[in-house]
């Protein structure tokens, strides 16, 4: 197995020779490389693994043992995203998708001595009992965490659906006493239904101005094909490109956002919101306002996906300054 794992990699990442030790990501590795790696596995071997495993298993030796094991393989829901040299751990949550991979870019622009865990969706993994709640979520990491770092304080960066969770998970450790050094939340709102009236129908008028704008920059032809067809109809759909397993993860997880609402947090919100407004509220303060002892908002260049996928950099360099501010006051 070692020798024809050696030979993927290999291929994978177009190297004339890799240490059995080496890693996957100082070879040059990166997300889509992983998802092409792990495809190829799944051809060779007949054994299908979430890519985010490379996280856990980041060499030819670490993913051949993985491999020879029966079963499915056993995991913890933190993977150590970024080594580190000081305590305590930086906790960074996923988005809607539920994989930590999404945030690969991101991480590396953390310029912090401290290790980053990737708060991982485990559905991802196969687990049959998927979490159908952001409370659910965040007492499974929760848990976790507690493992990792008995006492706080405690670190928090969410994109999306992730800030909701690590919402949820600090609240219930300040509820408990612990204390939470930073919560840092990415273009990250409850399900429309859950906002205040006024934002809804901002929301709503927002939507039905970009749609029609986006109608009439189309070329005539265009536009009469899409106004033959039912409405809620189109011809792309991003899901038809997941993996079942994928798609299971984005249903519980839209599950989860839609039953999900926010109470009282006694902490201070470090929020950082799209300058660019897409399907979100464009103005986070009438939603979190009332909810936080304190809330401090900056903007950065970009909508809700480009800030991950165009403008990492900057947002990295945001999220790298609250994180030296809180871990300078964290004693």
């Amino acid at each position: 197995m070692i020798d024809e794992l050696t030979s993927i990699w290999k291929r994978i990442l177009e190297q004339p020779s890799i240490c059995v030790h080496d890693n996957f990501f100082d070879l040059g590795g990166d997300p889509c490389l992983a998802v092409k790696l792990f495809n190829e596995i799944a051809r060779v071997f007949g054994r299908e693994l979430p890519p985010w495993m490379i996280f856990q298993a980041p060499t030819v030796a670490a993913l051949a043992f993985l491999l020879e094991q029966p079963g499915p393989p056993q995991s913890s829901p933190l993977l150590a995203l970024k080594a580190g040299v000081e305590r305590p751990p930086i906790y960074v949550a996923h988005g809607i998708g539920g994989s930590v991979m999404d945030l690969f870019h991101l991480v590396r622009c953390l310029e912090v001595p401290n290790p980053i865990l990737g708060m991982q969706s485990q559905d991802n993994g196969g687990v049959s009992e998927r979490l159908e709640s952001i409370e659910d979520m965040a007492q499974f990491y929760l848990d976790a965490i507690k493992k990792v770092q008995p006492v706080g304080p405690y670190f928090f960066i969410g994109y999306s659906l992730g800030g909701l969770v690590a919402f949820e998970t600090a609240r219930r450790l300040t509820q408990a006493g612990d204390r939470v050094g930073l919560l840092t939340m990415v273009d990250s709102y409850p399900h429309c239904k859950r906002l205040p009236l006024q934002q809804r129908v901002r929301l709503a008028t927002s939507r039905i101005g970009r749609g029609v704008s986006k109608f009439f920059r189309l070329p005539a032809q265009s536009r009469y094909v899409l106004s033959q067809k039912p409405i809620g109809t189109g011809a792309y759909h991003p899901q038809a490109s997941f993996t079942a397993a994928m798609q299971r993860v984005r249903d519980s997880a839209y599950s989860a956002l839609k039953t999900y609402q926010p109470r009282m947090y006694n902490g201070r919100i470090n929020f950082v919101r799209a300058e660019v407004s897409t399907a979100f509220p464009d103005d986070p303060f009438p939603v979190w306002a009332h909810l936080t002892a304190e809330l401090e908002v900056d903007t950065v260049p970009g909508d809700h996906q480009s800030i991950l996928t165009t403008h990492y950099k900057t947002l990295g360099l945001v999220l790298t300054r609250h994180l030296k501010a809180a871990l300078s006051q964290q004693w």
